[in-house]
């Protein structure tokens, strides 16, 4: 893709997913300056400014900008806080993150996507990232408190590792899809005079959040 053509693309992503809610300028720049194409099958490259998911390896996706816009502004990010990522997929969210917290942990429970998210986030010099193998649905109690978890796959409920791993602040925030395989609402759970408040984002639709505290592996079969 020609250079003018790049940026052609990008603006106009920009301004869809800006008239749909993401109003936040750092979050706006933050997708602005991800390579998006950099996260995408080579096959489907010329498709990576587009507002749409993709598939990549593994069964999963690469979200749609839109919601990740939505999910990252809905963590009220600064620039001064820890973030955990559950999902880390091709990375794209976690790039995303990075540029607009002082340090993330992403945790995935595929070693192969893990490793090429890893190594993508390096070779792009994102120097603040740490990618871990693991069941997200646990959390990441090593790095714990956070000021932000972000969960990019759908869990039944909210687990109660998450819930414990975050900080105990006022304004910390866990944004999640909840709700059943088909259809989810996005939540955002913000810790407020040691509770948490609930605000309902609207119907999406995510790969379910499997794990201890998610949904249980299918069996052989199924």
């Amino acid at each position: 893709m020609m250079a003018d053509e790049r940026t052609k693309r990008i603006k106009s992503l920009l301004s869809e997913i800006n008239q749909s809610g993401v109003r936040d300028r750092r979050v706006l720049t933050a997708i602005a300056a991800v390579p998006r194409e950099s996260f995408v099958r080579p096959d489907l490259r010329d498709q990576a400014w587009e507002n749409r998911a993709l598939p990549i390896e593994e069964g999963q996706t690469i979200s749609q900008p839109l919601i990740v816009g939505l999910m990252s502004q809905a963590l009220h990010l600064s620039g001064g806080e820890r973030v955990l990522e559950i999902g880390t997929g091709s990375g794209y969210q976690a790039a995303v993150l990075a540029r607009l917290a002082e340090s993330l942990v992403t945790v995935e429970r595929y070693e192969r996507l893990a490793a090429a998210a890893r190594a993508q986030l390096e070779d792009l010099g994102y120097t603040n990232v740490e990618v871990v193998v693991g069941d997200g649905s646990k959390g990441w109690e090593p790095g714990a408190p956070y000021d932000g978890i972000i969960v990019t796959a759908a869990a039944p409920h909210l687990p109660r590792s998450l819930e414990q791993q975050l900080s105990r602040k006022n304004g910390a925030r866990i944004v999640i899809p909840i709700g059943q395989a088909e259809e989810q609402d996005l939540i955002v759970y913000e810790r407020w005079n040691d509770e948490l408040r609930e605000f309902n984002l609207g119907p999406v639709r995510f790969v379910p959040l499997v794990g201890e505290e998610g949904w249980q592996e299918p069996a052989d079969g199924q």
